[in-house]
């Protein structure tokens, strides 16, 4: 969606999708601005409470069946197993996940992985497409006139036609972007000290994972000890997503910065923002669209 700063203020419905890496802030922000009547939309909740439910469900079941106490009750449906997962406590969808390893420390081989991240994808796909349903939802159903989509940082890796397009199209897309060296080491250090599960665009995959092989003297993935990996693996993602994200943020949406971010204490602040960037991108086009004219008009 484009707005000038007016239009955005005179926005009665407004719908807004975060965009960033982990730890940039749209977690805080989404929590920030549903105290103010705005409906929360996580896509990893999403996730895990509808498109992976059962999966993860499988997964902790045969787990629980190499218990014969477990298998014993499971199979004469004595006891029933459900996820519990919480917008600020994903645990279920990132065990899902899972990590790329030996399995002598829960990890999980080549082919597996590739499995379950595909799955991921899908589902997130199906996440993003369900936007436009949960902002209906919102306002008919909860009586929400304001909507934000908290979305996971894999977004920009998913390459599927018309899903940044829909989201464009239903919500103004606000790209959280770190601008300093300094912020970026922060959130790459604050990753590796507590390594979780990420997705991986399986090129990516393809092309780093011989790279750490060869490096640590590894011949096979079984050898590879996952949270080694994950540290291993995590700034080269992070630094491969930046273009992603502002290739996204470019035709379709505005930007601030994570320092900006930080800043914002309740949703008067959060509004100024959005509209300080609105701004900020109409002068850039315009600027643009001079020197573009200068030229010409010198040639």
């Amino acid at each position: 969606m484009k707005f000038t700063p007016q239009s955005f203020r005179d926005w009665k419905t407004k719908r807004i999708t975060l965009l960033g890496m982990s730890g940039v802030g749209k977690t805080y922000i989404s929590t920030l601005l549903r105290s103010y009547d705005w409906f929360h939309f996580s896509g990893d909740y999403r996730i895990g409470t509808r498109y992976l439910d059962e999966p993860i469900l499988d997964i902790i079941k045969q787990q629980a069946m190499q218990v014969p106490f477990l298998r014993d009750l499971l199979r004469r449906d004595w006891i029933d197993i459900k996820n519990n997962i919480k917008i600020h406590d994903l645990g279920p969808v990132l065990a899902f996940v899972g990590k790329l390893g030996g399995p002598e420390w829960g990890g999980l081989g080549l082919e597996e992985f590739s499995r379950r991240q595909a799955m991921y994808r899908e589902a997130e796909i199906a996440a993003m497409r369900d936007v436009p349903e949960f902002i209906r939802k919102g306002q008919e159903i909860y009586g929400y006139p304001h909507f934000v989509n908290d979305v996971g940082g894999s977004l920009c890796e998913l390459d599927e036609p018309g899903v940044i397009e829909l989201l464009a199209e239903h919500t103004l897309i606000l790209y959280i972007q770190t601008t300093t060296r300094e912020e970026e080491n922060t959130l790459i250090r604050r990753a590796q000290s507590d390594p979780k599960p990420l997705y991986y665009r399986p090129a990516f995959l393809a092309e780093n994972l011989p790279v750490y092989l060869r490096e640590k003297g590894l011949g096979y993935v079984a050898q590879i000890e996952p949270n080694d990996f994950t540290r291993w693996v995590f700034p080269r993602l992070f630094h491969s997503r930046l273009p992603r994200y502002e290739a996204i943020a470019g035709p379709h949406g505005y930007t601030v910065t994570s320092q900006e971010i930080s800043q914002v204490r309740d949703e008067a602040d959060f509004l100024a923002l959005v509209e300080t960037a609105i701004a900020r991108k109409e002068s850039g086009i315009r600027d643009q669209e001079s020197g573009e004219a200068n030229a010409a008009g010198r040639a």
